[in-house]
């Protein structure tokens, strides 16, 4: 499903962090006060994710597209690109100020991608409802060449991932990694003009955007396991709010929810973060989820794994065996995630 980058009932507040202040810039026309106010950054793809959102609880609920109103937040993170996420703050830097404006009432929902999410959420918000999960795999983009193997000897090839850097290192350790940060677009052009020999994007965004095209060819989780809760967009509410959890209800997929569930406790078992190369991914079958996690050197030199199996009620345990396994194996090797 693809959604358009915005529409004209769309507003934007920068947040401002050095000085605490919100400004409002409304985009076309003013509008009654809307039913629900839906808070997210102001990519394109993270407004098409917003998009979505909104057209499904309308769907749901009877609603007009136009009585939710999309704000887009400017975030730490959007506004400091020339530096590498595990050096300014971690993903924290995308979801603060959106986080800010749920707590203060500016907005009633946050959507997110969620393996943007920090491992541990504030103590008074919470993830009410889960949208259908794109295809979680890696997407290897390059006009050289079809797949890893096949890149020039000793190329450049750019990415602002810790763990595509590691699990690249891992599979070609002549290769040289540069901090490649911006959107989908940004990344994307400067792999066109030759800055790069390729690129890794998330087939998920890709195809969410309608640029399935720039896929060169998935990666196969054997040699790149995804992020955790890649593919997944998550919807982020007050947890006190009952009305705006009842609504949610409608529009959440539950496969989803308990698979992201699962990948997330082996996260915060982990206690991950974007300095940390973790992957993980759960599947759901016939009533059973499998997962894989894995933590890596930051060189790529050593991968710890997990694999585990279960009912689908018991998947955040799961999700934490495999992670105090990791933890074990990994020992002094893996007090980077300390």
């Amino acid at each position: 499903m693809v959604f358009p980058e915005r529409s004209c009932t769309n507003k934007e507040i920068s947040v401002e962090a050095e000085i605490g202040q919100d400004a409002l810039a409304p985009c076309g026309a003013d509008l009654q006060t809307p039913r629900l106010k839906i808070g997210t950054r102001g990519s394109r793809l993270a407004l098409a994710q917003a998009e979505e959102t909104r057209t499904r609880l309308a769907a749901a609920h009877g609603f007009a597209p136009e009585e939710i109103e999309i704000i887009a937040i400017t975030t730490t993170g959007d506004r400091i690109r020339d530096r590498p996420l595990s050096e300014i703050g971690g993903k924290g830097l995308f979801t603060k100020e959106i986080e800010e404006a749920l707590l203060s009432g500016a907005i009633d929902l946050a959507v997110h991608s969620m393996k943007d999410m920090p491992a541990a959420l504030p103590a008074s918000l919470t993830i009410a409802a889960y949208l259908p999960r794109e295809d979680a795999r890696d997407a290897f983009i390059s006009n050289l060449c079809s797949r890893i193997a096949d890149l020039p000897q000793a190329c450049t090839v750019g990415s602002a991932s810790v763990r595509r850097a590691a699990q690249l290192k891992r599979l070609r350790p002549d290769i040289t990694i540069v901090n490649l940060r911006g959107n989908v677009e940004t990344r994307l052009a400067k792999l066109d003009r030759g800055e790069v020999a390729a690129t890794f994007l998330a087939c998920a965004g890709l195809n969410r955007l309608g640029l399935s095209h720039r896929i060169t060819a998935p990666i196969p989780e054997n040699e790149m396991l995804p992020a955790v809760a890649q593919g997944a967009i998550g919807i982020e509410i007050r947890e006190d709010d009952t009305r705006m959890r009842d609504l949610l209800a409608a529009v959440n997929d539950t496969p989803t929810e308990i698979a992201v569930i699962c990948e997330r406790a082996f996260l915060a078992t982990l206690d991950g973060s974007c300095r940390t190369p973790i992957a993980g991914h759960a599947t759901i079958k016939d009533g059973v989820i499998s997962f894989r996690g894995e933590a890596l050197t930051l060189d790529g030199r050593m991968t710890f794994t997990a694999e585990r199996s279960g009912p689908v009620a018991d998947a955040a345990r799961l999700g934490r065996e495999a992670g105090e396994e990791v933890k074990a194996k990994g020992g002094s090797h893996l007090l980077h995630l300390s």
